[in-house]
């Protein structure tokens, strides 16, 4: 691709991933919430799940532009993917992201899928960490 400038794609990416980090950060909150009310038997509130449900669903389009800009962004800038671990750290997260959604869809019909989705989520956290510093590395190939 032939795009003047990428500064307008590279500032996408870091609202993007700042949300995404916002949206992690309230999604466990109410998680732990949901899961605290359980154990000890208590009424959770009717809105909680609908919350947890809709940061989940913005959580998945997050990371999903996330991918899309990487991808144009890198493929723009050089031609092809696969210049720096962020490649991969990124794509272990779209997968625990989407692994979490599917499970969470489940919930309520099997048995399995609420550990599955708890413990991806708790990998989901590290996977978090290495690809925002993985990306920290990639925005300072492109600054100035």
């Amino acid at each position: 691709m032939n795009l003047p400038s990428f500064l307008w794609l590279w500032k996408i990416a870091a609202w993007s991933m700042g949300l995404s980090l916002l949206s992690y950060g309230l999604l466990a909150a109410t998680g732990l919430w949901m899961f605290y009310g359980r154990r000890s038997q208590r009424l959770r509130p009717d809105w909680l799940r609908p919350l947890h449900w809709s940061l989940g669903i913005g959580l998945v389009s997050l990371v999903l532009l996330l991918l899309t800009v990487g991808i144009v962004g890198t493929l723009g800038h050089y031609g092809t993917l696969g210049h720096s671990w962020h490649l991969a750290a990124g794509l272990g997260v779209v997968s625990l992201v989407l692994l979490s959604a599917g499970s969470a869809t489940q919930i309520l019909r099997s048995p399995w899928a609420r550990p599955l989705h708890i413990s991806t989520n708790v990998i989901l956290a590290i996977g978090l960490i290495l690809v925002t510093l993985t990306g920290w590395e990639v925005v300072q190939k492109y600054l100035p």
